[in-house]
């Protein structure tokens, strides 16, 4: 069990930037120390959180919340659609309202990119007392899924140090993707890239190798994929869901040909026949349904992270 002075404490948690190695590994021991059931911080007063999702989502919303009552969090509800923002109130009112109310923490997932920056970069007319924790901002940031995901690998191989790990699909939409591949080089993995040439951008050469995913997929220790953004992707566009699968896709002929250790991850939702086969998803090779129980682990820690670094609940 780590020693209470090594967790890790942080004012907010918006970007896996901000991490050191060092961290990322205190909180995937901690995330786990909470799933094999070790004691939840004991609150010697109340911490009162809020979930602002400007966004759909299902996993990370209910794994916030989950994350939050096993804590011992109060969480307050609350529904954009119904609040003052549809009246035009800005996020920093919103913010500010709920902060005079007595919330200490809140867990927003934003459309627009950097959405946290002046949210946590007092001025002298704007001071936000209350703590950030991201959940997903635009094509930007997800690091509680980033994080999630390094818990899933961890608990397969033990380290991450040169490890071939994949990332395949919609790389320059994907928030999952800048968070994972910044991570994943930073923790000594060999990255390669793979999925619709027009979907990558030479911004990612930094962090690895583009290839065509049949040509590496044999020596890869991970293979992650990255839903298909049918918002953003139309038959209108030339975009086509057959041949996708066809190329990029975990079929069953691409499955067959993964080394024996080898894992598949997908961040979800599945577009079942398009970026996996069916038959697939609960595979014994898919961490699909673990990726998801590790988040609700892996988000206590986060929020446990915030809580310490505020000195909230008495901790």
């Amino acid at each position: 069990m780590l020693k209470m002075d090594s967790l890790v404490a942080m004012k907010h948690f918006v970007s896996v930037e901000d991490l050191q190695a060092a961290q990322v590994r205190s909180l995937i021991a901690r995330a786990s120390f909470f799933k094999n059931g070790g004691t939840v911080p004991q609150f010697s007063e109340p911490v009162y959180a809020s979930n602002l999702f400007f966004e759909n989502s299902t996993r990370t919303h209910c794994s916030f919340e989950m994350a939050q009552r096993k804590l011992g969090i109060q969480t307050i509800p609350f529904d954009p659609s119904s609040s003052s923002v549809s009246k035009g109130e800005s996020l920093y009112d919103t913010l500010l309202a709920l902060n005079s109310l007595g919330i200490q923490l809140v867990v927003i997932r934003h459309s627009k990119v950097g959405y946290y920056r002046p949210l946590i970069n007092p001025t002298e007319h704007q001071q936000l007392k209350m703590g950030i924790i991201n959940a997903g901002d635009g094509n930007g940031q997800h690091p509680s899924q980033s994080l999630l995901d390094m818990m899933t690998i961890f608990e397969q191989f033990g380290s991450f140090a040169g490890l071939k790990i994949v990332i395949v699909g919609d790389l320059i939409n994907s928030r999952v993707a800048r968070s994972n591949m910044e991570l994943l080089h930073s923790l000594g993995a060999a990255l390669y890239f793979s999925g619709p040439s027009c979907w990558y951008s030479p911004e990612f050469d930094a962090y690895g190798q583009y290839l065509t995913l049949d040509e590496i997929i044999s020596e890869m220790d991970v293979v992650m994929l990255l839903r298909v953004q049918h918002e953003r992707h139309t038959d209108e566009n030339g975009f086509s869901t057959a041949d996708y699968y066809e190329h990029y896709g975990m079929t069953l002929k691409r499955y067959a040909r993964l080394k024996d250790d080898a894992i598949i991850m997908h961040p979800g939702p599945v577009n079942r026949g398009v970026e996996f086969a069916t038959e697939l998803v609960e595979a014994p090779k898919s961490r699909f349904t673990a990726q998801m129980k590790n988040g609700v682990f892996m988000r206590m820690a986060m929020l446990e992270a915030v809580i310490r670094g505020r000195h909230l609940g008495g901790l």
